[in-house]
């Protein structure tokens, strides 16, 4: 199947607005870009942060008609706030190889594959997670992710229960699983990532150890080890809250940090966590520590 890929910049206001507007014409996608390579690290919780200069991407079925989409955005909107429009047919295999030129099998502690569908490895003493990139966020591909994936390749998982708070698209809650862990709760304000959660762990056949949550909908207990991949200030405002989530002698691994970051994330766990040096991968930090 072809799709008509509309793209076009703005700023960092109209951004959303046109986004909506696209999906009202019917658009089955719509995502962002950053159009002039501006960093953007610490949305709040629950916000979606965008560039001051962002691109706007809109995918239609093939029978849609873009010109006539168009007009009627150009008619909603101030021709100088839209830059660069762009309308191109693209077929699903021009996305498919597009990712998957970049994206390869990847392996960590010598115990854990990451691979695409139908790149699987199979060796003595080692699982294969099997994920494509889809509607949420973590693929193994970024060091906050890959860090964590180290972790839970290096350690022993056997019987223990796992909170996956911030679990995106479940690469981590998957990975704990098929490493030995007994259960594991994900948790997510996103629904599209407990969606992304509950396919992929259909798809690598763990989905009855997997449980998938909204934080109003999860019942708070104590786990044996407790992963937080997001940014540091949602992972500071949220201390005391995560903490509570660790029997004492568990495990607490926290990414999505920058390493200047570091001393403030650790600062805010001090209290109950005791944490190792940090471990770095570019620009990127994982704390891990036991709960005292």
């Amino acid at each position: 199947m072809a799709w008509h890929q509309i793209s076009v910049i703005t700023d960092e206001n109209t951004a959303p607005e046109l986004a909506d507007y696209f999906s009202d014409l019917g658009a089955v996608s719509v995502t962002y870009m950053d159009a002039v390579d501006q960093p953007v690290y610490e949305p709040a919780i629950g916000e979606t942060k965008i560039w001051r200069s962002t691109q706007v991407i809109a995918l239609y079925e093939l029978d849609s008609e873009p010109a006539l989409i168009k007009t009627l955005v150009d008619t909603r909107f101030d021709d100088a706030l839209l830059h660069n429009w762009r309308q191109e047919e693209l077929a699903d295999q021009e996305w498919e190889r597009a990712w998957m030129e970049y994206y390869q099998p990847m392996k960590f502690a010598d115990k854990l594959w990451v691979c695409p569908t139908d790149q699987g490895r199979s060796e003595p003493g080692t699982v294969c997670l099997t994920l494509d990139p889809g509607l949420a966020f973590g693929t193994g591909t970024h060091p906050t992710t890959a860090l964590c994936l180290h972790w839970l390749a290096s350690h022993d998982l056997t019987g223990k229960t796992v909170i996956d708070y911030g679990c995106g698209s479940g690469i981590l809650a998957v990975a704990a699983i098929l490493l030995g862990a007994k259960e594991v709760h994900a948790v997510d304000i996103d629904p599209q990532a407990l969606t992304a959660t509950a396919d992929n762990a259909l798809k690598n056949h763990v989905q009855d150890k997997i449980k998938c949550f909204l934080p109003e909908q999860f019942s708070p207990f104590q786990a044996n080890v407790v992963l937080a991949n997001i940014l540091a200030k949602p992972l500071i405002d949220l201390s005391e809250q995560i903490c509570s989530l660790l029997v004492p002698g568990g495990q607490m691994v926290l990414s999505g940090i920058l390493f200047e970051q570091s001393e403030s994330v650790m600062s805010a766990y001090k209290q109950n966590i005791d944490f190792e040096r940090p471990v770095q991968q570019e620009e990127w930090i994982r704390l891990e520590g036991i709960r005292h």
